[in-house]
């Protein structure tokens, strides 16, 4: 025992300058995330204060921003998707809004998030030429951005949960959108999934304020799209 203690005491002599430096950056690189993740949250709360509203007081807007999330095995919107799919329903019924973009991930032939939203808001009597896919949004910048860049889209109400609407609201005016937001509170009641969901909503701000400070382009980019006016002009 004693030699391995005297080993490691020679091995840390030899060594000291090298740990002393690690240690010392280590210290400076947690300090630097906690304060670069505190300062992200307060700009993503401040740039979002006073465009969240309810659904009820929401403005209207020409088209819901629907941001996608888990589809479950059997093609269907999990509970998550389906509780967003279902306010930009009633946005859309009660005449908040005039088409609905849909905007998640299609990561391959077997899985595909905007055909999913598609077919479960045609199934409760969206018409589907009022709905249209975007099959890149990969996350949540990406949707902002494609939203604005590929589909034209100015004005906009976004809808996800309560806990994602800030930053989501707080991109999507980043990149040129005039967004307002509604959230959804009903997925509320699977608890153990919301909470994990919203305990990540920290470094996801953070990583928010390094994709809008690096202005970086999304995963996939492409030509204009007209789906976004053909909807907007269909009667």
């Amino acid at each position: 025992m004693r030699g391995r203690f005297g080993a490691l005491r020679r091995w840390y002599a030899q060594r000291r300058p090298f740990v002393r430096r690690t240690l010392v950056a280590l210290v400076v690189g947690a300090v630097l995330l906690t304060g670069g993740t505190l300062a992200s949250v307060r700009w993503i709360r401040d740039a979002a204060d006073g465009h969240i509203y309810s659904e009820a007081s929401v403005p209207d807007a020409p088209v819901a921003l629907v941001l996608g999330t888990k589809v479950d095995a059997d093609g269907s919107p999990s509970p998550f998707l389906a509780a967003r799919l279902e306010i930009a329903r009633r946005l859309f019924v009660g005449g908040k809004v005039r088409a609905i973009l849909v905007s998640g991930d299609n990561m391959n032939a077997d899985y595909n998030e905007p055909a999913a939203m598609l077919g479960w808001l045609v199934d409760r009597g969206v018409p589907a030429r009022k709905v249209v896919l975007d099959y890149a949004g990969f996350d949540t910048y990406d949707s902002c951005a494609r939203a604005e860049r590929i589909f034209g889209v100015r004005r906009a109400t976004v809808v996800t949960q309560s806990f994602h609407l800030p930053r989501a609201v707080a991109l999507c005016r980043g990149l040129g959108i005039d967004a307002t937001g509604v959230g959804d509170e009903t997925a509320k009641r699977y608890a153990q999934t919301w909470r994990i969901s919203s305990s990540r909503e920290n470094g996801a701000c953070l990583k928010a304020a390094l994709d809008l400070l690096s202005g970086r382009d999304p995963a996939h980019l492409g030509r204009r799209e007209t789906g976004v006016d053909d909807a907007l002009r269909a009667a």
